[in-house]
């Protein structure tokens, strides 16, 4: 696993060249943001070991299997530690498939085989919610309770598989490029540029993806990519 650090807070922990985690630091420890794949947990443990502090708590963006897929090996190893999904996203957790009826009946897409390990925390997707100095922030469509992170000390914005940069920043939905794997695990592509145009409204200084590398000064790059997104859905 690489490990590389993006400003003062954020280390970023890859697997496999393709797969991210982060370990973002506050003042009681850390924040591990998503697990990756199965096998990922002793690699996750001795990142936190080595860089001197606990992890406190684990947040999920998503439920899909290469971001909860070490959650009950890390719970096994870190019985204490906080466990924070959203609500909607808790639901794919714990193996419910099923759509509300106010949601795009599309198919729900991507490995969903969800995990024993209960969250002890749902988060809220009003805008209102926060983890330490993270801001929760609502971005549906990959999932339905998909969720990005928005650092408010430094303005990093950890946006899951909202967008991608394995070859270029691209929204999730977008099928075009290198790395189509978050299109075709998408559930619903419109919802998902929607929650793509919003966070580009948040001006991030920073963009840490699921699968890619990070991007500073993004803005421009995810604003290009909304606009190529949109082209092709239109």
């Amino acid at each position: 696993m690489r490990i590389t650090r993006h400003g003062q807070f954020l280390h970023l922990l890859t697997r496999l060249g393709l797969m991210n985690s982060a370990l973002v630091r506050e003042d009681d420890g850390f924040t591990l943001v998503d697990t990756g794949i199965p096998g990922s947990a002793p690699a996750l443990l001795k990142a936190a070991a080595d860089l001197g502090a606990p992890i406190r708590r684990v947040v999920l963006t998503h439920a899909h299997d290469d971001h909860v897929g070490s959650l009950d090996a890390l719970h096994a190893a870190l019985p204490e530690a906080e466990v924070l999904i959203s609500g909607r996203d808790a639901r794919l957790l714990r193996g419910d498939l099923g759509l509300d009826p106010g949601e795009p009946q599309t198919p729900l897409r991507g490995g969903l085989r969800g995990a024993k390990t209960a969250p002890t925390r749902l988060l809220r997707l009003d805008g209102t919610d926060r983890v330490g100095h993270l801001r929760v922030v609502p971005a549906p469509g990959h999932t339905p309770g998909h969720a990005a992170l928005l650092d408010t000390r430094d303005g990093t914005l950890l946006c899951g598989d909202a967008f991608q940069t394995v070859a270029g920043v691209r929204v999730c939905s977008d099928r075009r490029g290198l790395f189509p794997l978050t299109a075709f695990a998408t559930w619903h592509a419109p919802t998902a540029l929607h929650s793509a145009q919003a966070l580009a409204d948040l001006h991030p200084t920073r963009l840490v993806p699921g699968h890619g590398r990070v991007v500073e000064d993004p803005e421009a790059a995810m604003r290009r990519a909304v606009s190529r997104a949109g082209g092709t859905q239109g």
